[in-house]
């Protein structure tokens, strides 16, 4: 992922914009991470990602997991994870992709 995807698409939070909070504010848990545009406090699907960023930021280094996984499969992980009921995004959170297929027993099959 790039500085500039999305790592909360619930509050439309980039990665860029939480390691400047981190940068700047200097928090102290990770849970922090949600005052920086509310991130974390939708779906709860990046939550795991927060934590990594915020590990990540503590120890000086870069997050290799999020620059290992494209947009793209991020996004399509989000919507399954939405899809299988484990999360409800807010009102003006992202849309879930239209091209993701059906879970398995909500099709019929």
């Amino acid at each position: 992922m790039n500085l500039d995807d999305k790592i909360c698409y619930c509050f439309h939070v980039t990665r860029r914009k939480l390691m400047n909070f981190c940068r700047v504010r200097k928090p102290r848990v990770a849970s922090q991470l949600s005052e920086c545009g509310g991130a974390g406090t939708g779906c709860g699907w990046c939550v795991p990602f927060l934590k990594m960023i915020f590990r990540q930021w503590q120890r000086g280094e870069s997050c290799r997991e999020l620059e290992e996984i494209s947009a793209s499969d991020y996004a399509q992980q989000r919507a399954a994870y939405i899809q299988a009921g484990k999360g409800q995004p807010p009102p003006g959170a992202e849309p879930l992709p239209a091209d993701l297929p059906p879970l398995r027993g909500q099709d019929g099959q």
